[in-house]
This record gives structure tokens, sequence and C-alpha cells, in this order.
């Protein structure tokens, strides 16, 4: 089944393709700033992009698919947080490498297939940079910085739709940036003592000592693990400008061809119908949501409720209707395989198949859950092999249960049911200080305390 997808940058919904004559289809999206623990509105978009992953892999196979995830581990925000805490920037990255590589296996998301460092490939980003110059793109400037030139690259804008107006404003600092234009963006920053510790390479032929400016990193890697030109690159919508738009001009400029054949970005994610700040008390981390009880199941449920393409309002509430979700999902699943006895071989096609023509139109990610539950409420077939088909393939591809075969629900220790239930007693009599205390107790030992109005369901936290 074809898998058709908006293109941002034609505005169009077009059927993706292999491009390359070996059939491998390259993919890129942008992975994490490593500063920080990722929050919820980033995970919208890799939940998002760990389901097109698997699409693609049911449609191509897995082995051409080949799928790039990079890692910004040097920034602005990178080295101010080394600088804070008094730590090499080195091990400042590797910290929350780990705890995004973490987060990203209890969300059920896939390892891309390679997953390249900023830091690991200044080499090539040097020489795009040089060639840059050499073409006239990029110039330096007066302090050893180098930028490229925007006037020089006439399809500029055709991605964001940015006006020429909407580049031009006053700036005070703009001046102090030593560059010819206000649109003109650094591609080489020279190296600041004040600003960067210790942190700086060699630079371009003609430039200072210094680092990568950010947009740069992420062509550069892109050009090295899949070529000069890919057949999707994917991402937040809150990088179509000027990330996006500067990759485009800066790797078409130095390669002389198309960059990505396709483009495709997720909307914000809002948090109780407002956006995410840390000053508004509805900024959360994954470990936020775990420590308040949930699962990060739920949390991946919840992600994935709304279209992609249409923003998405996330509420504590959501995720008591993904835990409720999930219980259905789960309830038929162990109907399937207490359904299933020793059987001729499995079917060719599942009633679950069903569920995949939406996620090939767009995306439809709702419409997806939709044709999935439908056939969840229908009555079980008879026959032993679509019974293995149909466990095969309902959660192929959404993987929110991600479950194997063999595997079977964790037993619950009589210790966590009589401090669930010790809890659930607290909140009934108001005692929320106790209750709180209490459900503390069930996360710090693995367990998520999942209340519904009739009653609560206890989760190992670890899927």
């Amino acid at each position: 089944m074809a898998v058709r997808l908006y293109d941002s940058l034609t505005r169009e919904v077009r059927e993706l393709k292999p491009a390359h004559k070996d059939g491998v289809f390259r993919f890129y999206n942008c992975g994490p700033t490593v500063y920080a623990p990722a929050h919820i509105g980033n995970f919208r978009t890799f939940t998002v992009n760990d389901v097109l992953r698997r699409l693609l892999d049911r449609e191509f196979g897995a082995s051409n698919v080949k799928h790039v995830r990079n890692i910004t581990d040097v920034d602005d925000r990178t080295i101010t947080q080394a600088k804070k805490e008094g730590k090499p920037l080195a091990e400042i990255a590797k910290f929350w490498t780990d705890k995004f590589h973490a987060d990203c296996e209890a969300l059920n998301c896939l390892k891309p297939t390679v997953e390249p460092t900023a830091t690991g490939h200044i080499k090539e980003q040097v020489d795009m940079i040089e060639v840059l110059m050499q073409k006239g793109n990029a110039y330096r400037s007066a302090d050893g910085s180098v930028y490229f030139k925007i006037t020089s690259f006439p399809g500029y804008g055709a991605l964001s739709r940015i006006k020429e107006r909407e580049l031009k404003v006053t700036n005070s600092a703009f001046d102090a940036d030593h560059k010819d234009d206000i649109g003109d963006f650094a591609l080489w920053k020279a190296y600041k003592p004040e600003d960067d510790g210790i942190v700086q390479w060699d630079g371009p032929k003609g430039a200072s000592s210094g680092r990568p400016g950010w947009h740069i990193e992420c062509s550069a890697m892109i050009k090295k693990h899949l070529g000069e030109t890919i057949d999707l690159h994917t991402g937040g919508v809150d990088l179509l400008f000027p990330h996006h738009e500067n990759e485009i001009a800066q790797s078409q400029c130095c390669n002389g061809t198309s960059f990505s054949l396709q483009w495709y970005h997720s909307e914000h994610l809002l948090v109780e119908g407002t956006t995410m700040s840390k000053s508004k008390g509805n900024y959360y981390t994954l470990d936020s949501l775990v420590q308040k009880g949930y699962s990060a199941i739920a949390v991946r449920y919840a992600l994935l409720a709304g279209h992609p393409r249409k923003q998405l309002n996330f509420t504590l509430d959501s995720l008591h209707a993904a835990d409720s979700a999930l219980k259905t999902l789960r309830d038929f699943r162990a109907k399937l395989v207490t359904a299933i006895k020793e059987a001729a071989a499995p079917a060719t096609s599942s009633r679950f198949d069903a569920a995949i023509a939406p996620l090939c139109d767009d995306l439809n990610i709702p419409g997806a859950l939709g044709k999935l539950f439908t056939e969840v409420n229908n009555p079980l077939p008879t026959d032993q092999g679509v019974l293995k088909a149909d466990l095969k393939s309902f959660d192929e591809v959404l993987h929110l249960i991600g479950l194997k075969l063999d595997e079977v629900k964790a037993k619950i220790p009589a210790e966590i049911s009589h401090l669930a239930q010790k809890r659930w007693d607290a909140k009934a009599a108001k005692n929320f200080a106790l209750a709180d205390t209490l459900r503390a107790e069930l996360t710090k030992a693995g367990w998520a305390m999942l209340d519904r109005k009739d009653g609560y369901s206890l989760e190992a936290l670890k899927q």
C-alpha cells in the first residue's frame, strides 16, 4: 500500500518513493539538543516520526529504510549548560543523550539507523563551509566568523514562504554581528572566551577558530550519512523557519543539486489549551508525568491521539483516556492469545490491515485508531490463521502495546497492591497529602497507579 504524505514544500499530498537506484529510502529527522530533558512537545514529533518510520519499514522493508536522527551536542545552550555546571561539554552531552535514549525506549520508539553527533562531524562542516566560501555563497566577517549570504540563493524562502520584507527588521544588535544583511546566518562562529569557555575547533580557511553554527550541522551530517539528495526530511513545525530553510540554502548551494525531495512537519503541542512553559506550570517531561503516576505508554498514546498536522491539546485528563484505551487494547490482545491454539500457518492478511490505510493517507493516526477499535470491538474470528495474523499486525505500526508473543502482563506484588489500596483509601477520605505520598512510594517502586471514576489500575513503569 503506497504511503502518501503532505509535502510542506509543494503544499501537496505526495507519494513517498525511494529516488535512488539502490531502492533505499533515505529519511532524516532533526534530533534533540542535549542540554536538558526533552519535553513532551519534543516527543510529540519523535513519536509521530516513530509511527512514520514503522510505516516505511512495512512499506519498503526495514532493510531498505535508512533513518538518520542527529544529536545536537554543541550550540549556545549546551555550552551554557556546561559552564553553569562546571563540567566538560562532552560530559553534559552524554548525560542528556543517555536520558533521551531512555525516554525513547520507554515510549516504544525505534532507534534510528544512524545517530550522528555534531561534534563528531566538525571536519564535514568545515569542508562544506569552505566550498560555500569558494563559490561566493558565504563570507568572512570582521570578527572571523563566516556567514551565508542569502541573496546568493534565489530560491530562499520557498519552504517557509517568508517574504523579503519580513527579514528587514530594525535591530540594534545587527551591526555588532558584522553581517552584510540581517537575514544572513552564521555558518561558523568565531571563538569568544567569555561565551565559549574551552570549546573551539580550527575554523575554515581564512576564518578564526571557533565552532559551527546550528544549521550547517544537519546539512553536513545528512551529506555524510545519506548523500547529497534525500527522500524525506521531517521535524516539528517550529524548525521550518529558519532551520530547515537555511539547510536547503546551504546544502543546495554547496552540492549543486536538490537537497530533500519531500518535507513533513508536525504541528505544535498545546497543554491545557495554551503554549507550554515553566512559568505557566504546564511544562512536562516524561519523568515529571511518570512521577505523577502515569505510564510512558499512556503518554505515547496521548501524543498520538491527534492528527500530526493539527495542533494537539494535551491534558492530564487525556492520559486517563489513554489508560482506558490501552486497557481495551491489552484485554483484546489477551483474548487473542487465549483464542490461539496450535494452528496452521498464519493467514496472509489480517482484519487490522484496514487500520494501515488511514496511516498511508497522510499519516491519519486518529483514523487508524478508529479502525483499530472498530475491529477490537468486533467478535473474534474462528479461523486460527487469521487470529495469528491479527495478533501480529494489530499493533504493528502504532506500537502502543509492543509486547512479544510470549510476554505476559507483570504480576503485581502483594505489597504493591496493599500500598495502592492504602493510597486509594486515603484519597477517598480526602487525605490528599497522604495519597500523594503513597503515590510517590508506588512510583519509586516502579509502578504507576492510574485512577478511574470506579477504581484504579496498576501498571509497571517499565514496559
